[in-house]
């Protein structure tokens, strides 16, 4: 049985475009939610796992619909591969259910753990390196991954110096204090509290 799934990560964003491409590949059922990349939760997603049987094949638009991140994807299709589950994405011509497509997502999650090695090897030379010279380098405690990306836009904005606070606080969804202390993390100077 072909099983479908398709996410966006917003209500404003359209479904049409996946589930026109699982209907053309002929699945059999679509499940359809809307959920954020980083999201952990994705109770479709996780339904739709649960209900997957040996010889079904899960078909998805890109790996990206499927997976929060390519750590998340290498974790779960072994998970399928076990279970005697395909995975097919339309878009990034991956079948799991060919020997062909699991060499080509292997080489993919390969390359992704070789990529992670590198940046993490890196990171540490350079922070080594910072330390010898006596400065502090890495991530803002306190701070998680979502933040941290988030406090580097505000950084960004702030730094344009084209929006006031406020509105770069709107964009960001984050309250002014929030966009203080995050410009504060990222060592940002700014003036006195502005009332924008």
């Amino acid at each position: 049985m072909k099983i479908g799934y398709a996410r966006v990560s917003t209500k404003d964003q359209n479904l049409n475009l996946q589930i026109d491409a699982l209907q053309k590949a002929g699945v059999d059922e679509i499940h359809t939610e809307i959920a954020g990349g980083a999201k952990t939760e994705r109770p479709v997603l996780a339904e739709t796992l649960k209900k997957l049987r040996s010889g079904d094949v899960l078909v998805i638009w890109k790996l990206d619909r499927l997976g929060r991140s390519l750590r998340h994807l290498v974790e779960l299709v072994p998970t399928l591969i076990d279970k005697g589950v395909g995975l097919l994405s339309l878009h990034d011509h991956i079948d799991t259910t060919t020997p062909h497509g699991r060499l080509t997502f292997n080489l993919f999650a390969s390359l992704a753990e070789f990529e992670r090695d590198i940046i993490r090897e890196r990171t540490q030379a350079g922070l080594s390196a910072a330390r010898a010279r006596g400065r502090k380098g890495g991530r803002p405690r306190g701070l998680s991954e979502q933040a941290e990306q988030t406090a580097c836009a505000a950084e960004t904005l702030y730094r344009e110096g084209k929006l006031p606070v406020a509105q770069i606080a709107g964009k960001l969804h984050i309250s002014k204090s929030t966009l203080y202390t995050y410009l504060r993390h990222r060592n940002v100077p700014f003036g006195p509290v502005q009332k924008t």
